[in-house]
């Protein structure tokens, strides 16, 4: 059996992967079994990606509905489109979670011209110039000439003092983040040079997917009880994290949500980040 991409490309069909996917999900390895023999007697030869994660998604929803919030990751990040303001609100909060101060949408002078940098991060005297590249396209990947391109933004803005956070320091590293892939190329290109790159699956130890399950870093749209109306206006009101509705749940009366909806989004809000903590609405 093949499954088609959402490219068009046709590729064959990975039991074991889906079945991987199902138990990142947080779902026991009896549920990941229930779930898979649902779906089986639904597929077909040339079926889609997308309609392949539609039949995973409500399955594991009717188990539990942070099962499918966390499934529903990928997704969720291109949610934070569609120009990708909140992906680089969201993607300061990774670093803000290891401890740097961060900002987004800072306009530096570089050597020869001016830069707009999509996220700076401090931490003691270690300086980070972050480039987001973010992709609506499910499989989208970035190619080499970005890498390069930002290579010699990086060295524009390299060995003039900054002031950020109070402090002026200079840049140490560059980071390029993306919520979608990198090519093959782009990934020689960055390890030859030493570069710090970020997607969905690379590096394979510290992947955007591996890095947000590990810390619990899930983005408000995660979350399958919201609308897609309620995750516009927590978005604005600066709730990117599931994790700051857990602790914020106030603002969930500002959004003019009721409380028997309020109750329900903050289970699947706790049951998502594994929070111990019993929140009242």
């Amino acid at each position: 059996m093949q499954v088609k991409k959402h490219s068009g490309e046709l590729v064959p069909f990975d039991p074991s992967s889906l079945k991987y996917s199902l138990s990142r999900s947080g779902a026991a390895p009896e549920e990941v079994t229930t779930v898979y023999e649902k779906i089986q007697p639904k597929l077909y030869d040339g079926i889609s990606t997308k309609e392949l994660y539609k039949l995973a998604f409500e399955q594991l929803k009717n188990h539990r509905e942070s099962y499918a919030a966390r499934y529903s990751l990928k997704k969720a990040l291109r949610e934070l489109g569609p120009e990708g303001f909140y992906f680089e609100k969201w993607v300061a909060r990774l670093f803000a979670d290891e401890g740097y101060d961060s900002t987004t949408g800072q306009t530096v002078q570089g050597h020869a011209v001016s830069h707009e940098i999509d996220v700076v991060a401090l931490k003691e005297n270690k300086m980070l110039a972050v480039e987001c590249k973010f992709r609506n396209d499910i499989d989208a990947k970035i190619s080499v000439t970005t890498p390069m391109y930002f290579m010699s933004r990086v060295k524009d803005i390299t060995g003039i003092p900054y002031t950020f956070f109070g402090q002026k320091n200079h840049f140490s590293e560059g980071w390029l983040v993306t919520n979608a892939y990198f090519t093959s190329d782009s990934i020689d290109f960055g390890q030859y040079y030493s570069m710090n790159l970020l997607s969905w699956d690379y590096p394979k130890s510290s992947s955007i997917k591996l890095r947000v399950d590990d810390n619990g870093l899930y983005p408000i749209t995660c979350l399958t009880s919201l609308t897609d109306i309620d995750k516009g206006l927590l978005l604005k009101n600066q709730i990117i994290l599931v994790k700051e509705l857990v602790q914020n749940p106030s603002v969930l009366r500002r959004v003019n949500i009721d409380k028997e909806k309020g109750q329900k989004i903050l289970k699947e809000a706790c049951e998502l980040i594994n929070s111990p903590v019993e929140v009242e609405y």
